[in-house]
Parts: C-alpha cells; sequence; structure tokens
C-alpha cells in the first residue's frame, strides 16, 4: 500500500513499489494478507553478520515501535525547541515584525528544501531531518507568534490541543480496528489530497493577481470549509502512516527506517497544526 506522504511511499514503506524486498515477517507478528515487500526472492538484509546471534525468527537490527517513538519524539521534541526559541527571540512589534516575517519566510523555504532532500535520499539522514524540524520550528513558532498576539489570543495552544486530539483520536481509531486502510481508502485520500492541492493553488494564484483572498476559499465560511477539509485529509494521512510503519515493523524495515517513520509522521503533524491554527484564526471571527 503506498503512502500519500512521499517519505513513506520509497524506501520499502509501499506494498506495490517498494524496494526493501522483506521476504518474511518477523516472528510474533500477525500478517493478514500477502507481503508487501516480497519483491524478490531473497532477502537482502538475511546477509546481516549479526543475523546469527538473534533469537529464532527474530531479524536482527529490525526496526520496533520502540525505534519509530524514540525518533519520532527526537524530531517532534527539535520543532518545538524551534518553535518556543522563535518565539521568545524573534519580537514581533511593528518596528521589528517585518524582519522576524523575513526569518520566518527564510526557515520555511530551507525546510521546504530539506524535506524535499530528506523525501529523495536514499537512505535517511537523521542530521537533516533534525534539521529540518529545527527550521520548521522556527518557522511555526513566529507564525504561531502572530496569530496569537494580533489575531486570537491562545490560538496557538488551542491548534496544539487540537492536533494533539487529531492524532490520538485516529491511533486510537486505527488500533481498534474502526479505520482499515485498504486501496480504496488509499486511493480516495490521494484524490482528495490532490484535489485540495489544485485548488488551494488556484486560489493562490487568484490572490497573488487579483489582490485579496482570491476565490475566497481560505477565509470566511468557504475558509472555515476547507479548513475542516483539510484536517479531516491530514488525519487520513495520519492512517496511512501508521499502516505503513505497522507493515515496516511486522516484516523487518531496518532500523535506520525509524527516522524515515518520525519523519513522515512530522510532516504530517505540521501540516494538522498550521490547519488548526487557520481554522483558529477564522473562527475568531478575524482573517
Amino acid at each position: 500500500m503506498r503512502s500519500s506522504n512521499p517519505v513513506f511511499s520509497r524506501r520499502g514503506f509501499s506494498r506495490d513499489n517498494g524496494t526493501a524486498g522483506y521476504a518474511a515477517p518477523q516472528a510474533g507478528a500477525t500478517v493478514t494478507g500477502e507481503n508487501p515487500y516480497a519483491q524478490g526472492t531473497a532477502n537482502p538484509y538475511a546477509t546481516n553478520p549479526y543475523a546469527q546471534q538473534a533469537p529464532p525468527g527474530v531479524r536482527s537490527g529490525a526496526m520496533t515501535i520502540d525505534d519509530v517513538v524514540s525518533r519520532t519524539a527526537m524530531t517532534l521534541g527539535t520543532v518545538v525547541v524551534g518553535a518556543v526559541l522563535a518565539w521568545w527571540l524573534l519580537p514581533i512589534d511593528e518596528a521589528n515584525l517585518g524582519k522576524s516575517y523575513g526569518i520566518a519566510v527564510g526557515a520555511a523555504l530551507i525546510g521546504f528544501v530539506l524535506s524535499l532532500v530528506n523525501s529523495f535520499k536514499r537512505k535517511p539522514s537523521p542530521p537533516l531531518i533534525l534539521a529540518y524540524a529545527a527550521f520548521e520550528g522556527i518557522f511555526l513558532g513566529v507564525v504561531s507568534n502572530v496569530v496569537d498576539a494580533y489575531v486570537s489570543p491562545g490560538a496557538a495552544m488551542q491548534a496544539v490541543l487540537g492536533t494533539m486530539a487529531v492524532f490520538g483520536g485516529v491511533l486510537i481509531a486505527y488500533r481498534a480496528g474502526l479505520i482499515r486502510v485498504t486501496r480504496r481508502f488509499y486511493g480516495f485520500v490521494m484524490a482528495a489530497l490532490i484535489g485540495f492541492v489544485l485548488l488551494m493553488v488556484v486560489n493562490s494564484l487568484f490572490a497573488l493577481f487579483g489582490g485579496g483572498d482570491g476565490l475566497g476559499f481560505r477565509s470566511g465560511a468557504l475558509g472555515v470549509v476547507f479548513g475542516i477539509v483539510a484536517i479531516v485529509i491530514g488525519a487520513c494521512i495520519l492512517a496511512l502512516d501508521f499502516k505503513q510503519v505497522e507493515d515496516g515493523i511486522t516484516y523487518g524495515a531496518p532500523r535506520e527506517e525509524a527516522w524515515t517513520a518520525a519523519f513522515g509522521l512530522t510532516v504530517t503533524l505540521v501540516w494538522i497544526y498550521l490547519e488548526m491554527l487557520r481554522l483558529v484564526a477564522i473562527l475568531s471571527g478575524d482573517d
């Protein structure tokens, strides 16, 4: 099952186009259906010189849920530290607002470039992933501070709580089997995501050349509707990400891929947080 997150759609986190070729599930793993990683006849990790030290049926050096949790905590922690530092160290008064905005835009651009680099690297690079998290944190810190100060006091905390609620809700629903990630589900999410992105690009072009908010999809009543749609899409992407992580653990993805999982989850959570922040700002009565 290919994920909508470009990070997970590469390097073996894919049923239909994976490259890992993990030939057998981990011992004790529950498998329903075909091996999503069985692309070849041999497991490229079977030649691990330390494999003979592992208990029978357990692949040495394989990714575990603890690896994913710890790497994700490190990545999200870096985002939070970057955001807090930017919040306190970059003033947003009238005299310095332009400068702080410039730093935020520069950080966002660097973060975007690093996200592309991390997405297309054959092997995950922890320093680059943490660098992405740091620059993304700087951007989020400035934007959150501006919205909190000039638009809606407390908006940042509300957006954080909303993001945590979405993450926890999707995780509980996924683990309880209320959300089943199938090919049809994946196709629906991808279609919705592509349509939403294209619509926002068109809206941005109208705003760029016509001024204002373009077609009005990001403000007022329409802004609320599209904000909710964006958050729902983000929640669906989280479900896809959980499935990719589960498959990676089940079929013995190498431990280094935990950084890939952490990066992918961080990208999705940043998306949800920004949409939450925008929604709070719109509902406050000001855009």
